[in-house]
């Protein structure tokens, strides 16, 4: 799922210790479940209500009898995942179903809070941070990633009825937004808007980044890794003149290696402080996840406290053989754009389908 879903993050993650990304593949396969769940049936409320029970299952320790939903619990119990944070992201599903809208950039940042800064804070719990101030910050960057996609998503989006940049903002750049979702087409107002989201996500980008300084060593790389891709996906965006609408943003594979030894090299921002407030529409998830610390669990999952040799080597591998996973990365990248230009000829020859969606 992760490697068809987002190649993006599919390159990031091989950059964790394998202890935590696994549980990240985990959480990561939940997500896109659920995602494709509501996505793919017509009746999206009853999606919906089963979503509801399949997570009751998941935290009752008896979930279904499927990949995903087996993996997602026994991360849930190990790591001790607060309930609350799965279901922000069930709401932000619901909010989607429902059809919502969003008039002000405080109503795309509480649905960014949802469907993005959710997941951010799980994998800090994952790798066992529960610190308020980290949580902010990887809230943040779950934010700036839901911005970025937005962004990139404008034409996508349109051409099914939804909008999910700030309507005020359109309206002020004199568009007549229903119109333009009747025939969606670029123009300078869409454009000086979706200009305006991608500043603000760069903004945002730029405060999660103390953040990553806060996370174990071994996870930095991996972390920074995937801020640098998704915030390059913008800067595609920007390339192209900031239409969305006919364009979509695809970022070379060259440059996607570029950014990943870029990220395994850094030891990022010593010194910078971590410590500014949440954004208040991600305020609740901090809350949620630093409620429910267990610091002696954490550090025994994140330091390899009580595990074996071989695990606490995973836990603390470095990346040494940077060149190696480069190539290696590069060639992945190379795989998968092949699959998809045959898949988009109806030539797949049985390989598996690549989605476009997610980076």
């Amino acid at each position: 799922m992760l490697s068809t879903g987002s190649k993006s993050f599919f390159a990031a993650s091989f950059f964790l210790p394998k202890m935590i990304r696994d549980p990240a593949a985990a959480l990561y396969a939940f997500c896109r479940v659920a995602d494709d769940a509501i996505d793919e049936q017509l009746d999206q409320q009853a999606a919906l209500e089963q979503l509801r029970e399949r997570l009751d299952r998941v935290y009752q320790g008896r979930p279904l009898p499927l990949a995903s939903d087996r993996a997602f619990a026994a991360t849930v119990e190990r790591f001790d995942v607060p309930r609350a944070l799965p279901e922000a992201l069930l709401e932000g599903f619901a909010w989607d179903a429902e059809g919502r809208a969003y008039e002000t950039i405080e109503g795309v940042l509480d649905y960014s809070a949802r469907v993005a800064a959710a997941v951010g804070a799980m994998m800090t719990v994952i790798m066992g941070v529960r610190a308020p101030s980290v949580l902010a910050r990887a809230c943040d960057l779950g934010t700036a990633m839901q911005l970025t996609n937005i962004c990139r998503d404008v034409g996508e989006d349109a051409r099914n009825g939804r909008v999910y940049l700030p309507k005020a903002w359109l309206r002020a750049e004199g568009l007549d937004v229903e119109a333009w979702l009747a025939n969606p087409t670029y123009n300078d107002a869409v454009g000086a808007v979706i200009k305006r989201v991608l500043d603000l996500a760069e903004e945002i980008y730029q405060r999660a980044e103390s953040g990553i300084a806060k996370l174990p060593v071994p996870c930095r790389p991996g972390i920074y890794a995937a801020r640098l891709l998704y915030a390059e996906i913008g800067r595609e965006v920007a390339r192209n003149g900031y239409d969305s609408v006919t364009t979509r943003a695809v970022v070379p594979p060259g440059r996607k290696v570029t950014l990943l030894s870029r990220a395994v090299v850094a030891t990022p921002f010593p010194g910078r402080s971590c410590e500014e407030q949440a954004l208040p529409e991600n305020q609740f998830l901090v809350s949620a996840a630093a409620a429910k610390a267990r610091p002696e669990r954490s550090r025994a999952v994140v330091l390899g406290s009580g595990q074996g040799a071989s695990q606490r080597q995973a836990v603390q591998e470095s990346p040494q053989s940077v060149g190696e996973k480069l190539i290696w990365v590069l060639d992945l990248f190379a795989t998968l754009d092949e699959r998809q230009r045959m898949a988009s000829l109806g030539q797949d020859g049985g390989l598996m389908r690549v989605s476009t969606g997610g980076g």
